[in-house]
Formats: structure tokens, sequence, C-alpha cells
């Protein structure tokens, strides 16, 4: 089934603006936040009852995780129970439903990347509401797509920041200022536009189930910002490895949480290309809109 009406919560976000873009020449119902808040279910309903989409892909979330260890349930009521309430409309209405999940579900201690087999065991309030989200949309019948995601940048700014921080650090080291990166956080970046464009495809081919979408690859967010600012043309700018231990930070984020994707070869979707690759599109793009600008 190739999807020809879709509805995009979140779509003002990194990922959300992605997925507006690459279903290009279709019907994209993408209402802004205040129209429709992903918790609000009544707004939720009339969005189903008004626009019939083929399926509804939301990308809202609560994910600031340090607010979220402080505000469960705020977590749980966006990412938890707003999903379960989406998810039973969507099967009640003969919708699809995707949502966004994350690497955060896992507790970064198996030594190796994810597959989509491997056992969850969330170590912060924010993994554990989105795994919950998981759970709960799974009961409400097969029509369903969990994307499980990891540290997707693009040019959009997020939700709760404005910006992205590939972004900011670019800009600091562009202006010479010093920039810290935790170096034994080990994670699978992820480019907005490949992310968005598998999301289609999963859709596309009615791959229900759970995926795990990043870019090929792994490293540390220092490795990532060296190879940002290296690419760029900064190879000079100031940049130090600092452990995520030196911030002295209680949340206990998963420390090794690279994704491995197993189920892209049977729905017939094409692998995402390596994270590098990701970063040399990310900094073209960029390239472009300042000239442009």
């Amino acid at each position: 089934m190739r999807a020809r009406r879709v509805a995009i919560i979140g779509a003002s976000g990194q990922l959300g603006s992605a997925l507006v873009d690459v279903f290009d020449g279709r019907e994209v119902i993408a209402p802004p936040h205040r129209a429709v808040p992903f918790e609000d279910r009544d707004a939720v309903a009339r969005l189903l009852d008004e626009s019939h989409p083929d399926v509804l892909v939301n990308c809202s979330a609560f994910h600031h995780v340090d607010t979220c260890e402080r505000e469960p349930e705020r977590a749980f009521a966006i990412n938890a129970l707003a999903v379960d309430s989406a998810a039973a409309m969507c099967a009640a209405r003969g919708v699809a439903f995707a949502t966004i999940s994350t690497d955060y579900v896992f507790d970064g201690t198996l030594g190796r990347a994810y597959r989509e087999d491997d056992a969850p065991n969330p170590r912060t309030a924010y993994g554990a509401s989105k795994l919950a989200g998981e759970l709960l949309a799974r009961r409400h019948g097969a029509r369903n797509l969990i994307v499980r995601t990891s540290a997707v940048f693009g040019t959009a700014g997020t939700s709760n920041k404005g910006y992205t921080l590939i972004e900011k650090v670019l800009q600091q080291a562009e202006r010479g200022e010093p920039t810290r990166m935790v170096s034994d956080m080990i994670f699978s970046p992820s480019y907005a536009p490949d992310v968005a464009r598998a999301v289609r495809d999963l859709i596309d081919a009615e791959a229900f189930g759970t995926h795990h979408v990043t870019n090929a690859g792994a490293c540390s967010w220092y490795e990532f910002v060296h190879a940002a600012f290296a690419k760029a043309g900064l190879g000079e700018a100031p940049l130090e490895p600092i452990t995520y231990a030196s911030f002295g930070n209680p949340t206990q984020r998963p420390m090794y949480s690279p994704l491995e994707n197993t189920t892209f070869a049977r729905a017939g979707v094409a692998p995402l290309g390596s994270w590098q690759a990701a970063l040399d599109a990310y900094l073209q793009v960029r390239l472009v809109r300042a000239a442009s600008a």
C-alpha cells in the first residue's frame, strides 16, 4: 500500500520536518502543536475524523532526558498514555499508526549493537516511558510501526531547544570558542532525511512491527563532533574529550547503545548509509543554506 494521505504529529521538529519533505507529492496533514497537542485525545480524534489519513505518524515526544527524571508523570502522559490513546483511535478507524521510539529503551550494557529482538531494559524515566509507549501501541492490533532511532540530527531545530546540537557546536567552532564533548558514550547517529525516507518506505511496504532506523556505524559524541569539524574545515577548532561522569549528572544514560537493523532486507527497504556519509550530506545542505541566506 502506498499511503496517499499522511497525518504527522510533531511535524515542526527535526524528523517531523524531514517526513513532510519525503512525502512531497502526497497529501500531508501536519498541524502545529498548538492545534493538535498529541496528549489531547479530543484533538487527535478530530484530526483523524476530519482528515481521514491512511496513516498517522507520531513524531511528538517529551524527550528532554533530565527533565523526564524530574517529571516522570509528564513523560508517561506524553510518551506512553498518549501513544496508547492514538494507537487505539487509529485501530478503531482502520488507520495505520507509526510512532518514533529510542535507543534509550536499552540499558547500554550488552557490549554490541542492539537488534530489534534484544530485550529492552531502560535506565531512565524517558526510556521507560518510550518503552511503555511501544508496548501499549502493540496491543491495538497489527498495523503499528515502531521506529527506534538514535541521536537524530538535521537542519531543523528541536522543539524544546530551537537548535540542533551539531549546529550549536559548529557555530561555537566558527567563533573560535572551545567545545567539550563526551568521549565514552557510544551511539548510532541518525540523519533526519535518511530516517524519514526509511520510515516512508516502511509505511509503504506495510512492514509493521519494530525496526531500528539509524545510519550505519557507531561513534562517541566526541568522534562525531571531531569528524564534523574536520569535514567543515574546522579541524583546528579547540575540542576536548571528556567523560560523562565528569558532568556529575545523576541521570544514568545508556553508555553503549548503537542500534543494528535486521529487518529491512525482508521488508524490501534499502538500508541507511554510514553516519559519515550522512554527516557529509548535512554539511552540504548547511553550506547551501548559508550561501542563500
